[in-house]
């Protein structure tokens, strides 16, 4: 075995060794800090389960594919390819619908065609904004969100944007 297959094991051993030196009641407090997790689970539970919710229900009833006819000239005049509309819809609510989508549109396409390789990139350089608002908020007890949704929905976009000109730049396409 490799030292870094070792190193979470490592990481918590050396965790409690280092609280045990401390005085520190280190499965008490590993006992509190899964009962505290489990609070913030339970308070963020049901926004996750609307969400993922939302988003299957617009997969299924082919509004997703409708919006996707909609934008697609915008989209095109902004760079990014149509195709990937349904990911641009998706990944702001749930990366694993995103990925699902991601998947679906490199399957079909090729992971070296300009599709999957666009799609790839805005995988890896947008956030699940709403998941990781009401994750945060949820946990934070914070109700009013003011100006966070447009900023994070505006850095997306930002992100889209970017990512659609890196693998034209990159790649040449």
């Amino acid at each position: 075995m490799s030292v870094l297959t070792m190193l979470v094991p490592l990481l918590l051993c050396a965790v409690a060794i280092w609280g045990s030196a401390r005085r520190v009641d280190v499965f008490e407090a590993l006992t509190t800090g899964a009962g505290e997790g489990l609070q913030i689970l339970l308070r963020i539970l049901p926004s996750l389960v609307a969400l993922l919710t939302a988003v299957y229900m617009l997969r299924a009833s082919g509004a997703l594919e409708a919006c996707a006819e909609l934008l697609a000239p915008l989209l095109r005049l902004l760079g990014i390819p149509p195709e990937t509309v349904g990911l641009l819809l998706v990944r702001p609510v749930s990366g694993s619908a995103a990925l699902g989508v991601g998947a679906e549109l490199i399957a079909s396409y090729g992971p070296d065609s300009t599709i999957g390789r666009t799609a790839a990139v805005m995988l890896g350089s947008t956030e699940t904004t709403f998941f990781t608002i009401a994750v945060y908020y949820g946990a934070a007890g914070v109700r009013r969100t003011r100006y966070t949704l447009p900023a994070a929905l505006c850095a997306d976009l930002a992100g889209f944007i970017a990512a659609a000109w890196a693998v034209r730049v990159c790649f040449g396409t």
